[in-house]
């Protein structure tokens, strides 16, 4: 829930007051109604990333620019199945490319779900 993942995860509460805890992705997609934007914590490796769709279609290879190479696991789908939604997603995890987007080294694509968001946390590194 996204109760649950607020309490729990220090990137989404850590820094709510201070402007180094919040950073646009991509503020200016209005034509496919789409909003993106990092939430962090204290620690530079907690790493959130929030996608929202604000139309009634899911958005399929939606990429988004990253600021690390590695996996990044939804950790919060509002249209997840146990949500009472259709189950649009990533399957738990998507795994970024270094192809450049955003202003940034990576990118990770991303299915939307419709009307909702995806919260990504970053994990890893690759070995």
């Amino acid at each position: 829930s996204l109760n649950g993942a607020y309490r729990n995860e220090p990137a989404l509460h850590e820094l709510d007051c201070d402007p180094e805890g919040f950073e646009w992705v991509d503020a200016n997609d209005w034509e496919l109604s789409v909003i993106s934007f990092l939430r962090k914590s204290r620690s530079t490796n907690d790493v959130i990333l929030v996608v929202c769709n604000f139309t009634p279609m899911p958005r399929l290879n939606y990429r988004v620019g990253v600021p690390r190479d590695g996996h990044w696991r939804e950790i919060l789908n509002s249209d997840a199945s146990e949500h009472g939604g259709s189950g649009h997603g990533n399957l738990g995890m998507v795994e970024s490319a270094p192809i450049p987007y955003h202003g940034r080294p990576n990118s990770v694509n991303l299915t939307l779900p419709p009307l909702g968001a995806v919260f990504l946390k970053y994990e890893q590194a690759y070995e």
